[in-house]
């Protein structure tokens, strides 16, 4: 029989994300026969626009599906602006029936608000959404890999990474050899390994060379909370203060003291337009001295203050009355 995969698409879905993942099942079939069958859900059965704006039919409502094998729930920019207790009440009871569950994307969101992620469970998340994903969700540990595939979790950082995911998972079931025929369909020139980097490498992002540079980055990348001192900076890679300070120089036209204030402050900006944290959280997680600060600092960087920008970007998180409404349920599961 034919496996069948169902796919939960809620509004603004990643549509790369989600056609990432169906395209490969689709030339699987045209290679082997009808290996793969899927359907297409959404919350009440009608059509779903991605974030492009391109619409995509559903074959079924949420509410007539209670026998599906495996579901990956596919998100984008705000995936709990459509939580509620009936998504996670079926999402539960599909759980109970043996399911395999899967998020795309920022589909994990759900499954952990939902208290279907536990801390033995892998998990990864789009990079974008990972700061917000391990702020709001400290007890599970978030990867930052393609893919996570476990005996009944499947989580994917959406994107491109969706065809690896589907081409590991059809490996797994169907050999090698099939992967990578239709791997070949795609002119991917290899299939990427789960471990792979979602982002591209330090050296390409910031188009540097340098060992030593690039290590230090990487250090000042790892300490946003608790920022370290020019003078640890250097000691970390083995220069003098002075040496530092002339590689930044050469080879990005900064100071280490700015280049390291303008990524603390995009991780701020990141917290602020994706969680529903409090300011004062933000420049603490972000390592500012003071609220007062921190949105001097903010402002002089995007031009307007931090509680201005968030009303304007919107973000990712429900209102608080729906996240207090789940808080304590989703305590008591993650410490079942």
């Amino acid at each position: 029989m034919p496996e069948e995969i169902s796919f939960l698409l809620l509004p603004g879905f990643s549509a790369i994300g989600f056609m990432s993942a169906v395209e490969p099942l689709r030339v699987a079939n045209r290679f082997q026969g009808e290996l793969y069958r899927w359907r297409i859900l959404s919350l009440d059965g009608a059509p779903v626009a991605a974030s492009n704006g391109i619409s995509i039919n559903a074959d079924a409502a949420i509410a007539a599906v209670n026998d599906a094998r495996t579901l990956f729930v596919v998100a984008g920019f705000e995936p709990l602006a459509c939580y509620s207790r009936e998504l996670a009440g079926w999402l539960k009871s599909l759980e109970r029936t043996g399911a395999t569950l899967g998020g795309i994307d920022t589909g994990s969101f759900i499954l952990a608000e939902a208290g279907l992620l536990r801390g033995a469970d892998n998990v990864t998340v789009h990079w974008e959404a990972l700061s917000a994903f391990r702020e709001r969700y400290p007890s599970l540990e978030a990867s930052q890999e393609l893919f996570e595939i476990g005996a009944r979790r499947i989580t994917c950082a959406g994107g491109t990474a969706s065809i690896d995911m589907m081409l590991d998972l059809i490996g797994r079931k169907h050999g090698a050899a099939l992967a990578s025929a239709v791997s070949e369909q795609f002119v991917v020139s290899r299939i990427r390994q789960r471990s792979d980097h979602q982002r591209m490498e330090i050296a390409a992002r910031y188009g540097v060379h340098n060992r030593k540079l690039i290590q230090v980055i990487g250090t000042m990348e790892q300490h946003m909370e608790e920022p370290l001192t020019p003078d640890r900076l250097a000691q970390e890679i083995g220069v003098t203060r002075r040496q530092l300070e002339r590689l930044f120089c050469a080879s990005l036209k900064d100071t280490p003291t700015h280049f390291y204030l303008q990524l603390r402050l995009s991780r701020a900006r990141e917290l602020l337009q994706q969680t529903d944290m409090s300011i004062t959280s933000i420049c603490v997680a972000c390592g500012f001295e003071s609220p007062s600060h921190f949105s001097r600092t903010y402002r002089a960087r995007f031009g307007a203050s931090p509680r201005s920008d968030r009303q304007v970007s919107g973000g990712l998180m429900p209102s608080k009355a729906l996240i207090n409404a789940h808080a304590g349920e989703l305590s008591r599961q993650q410490q079942q």
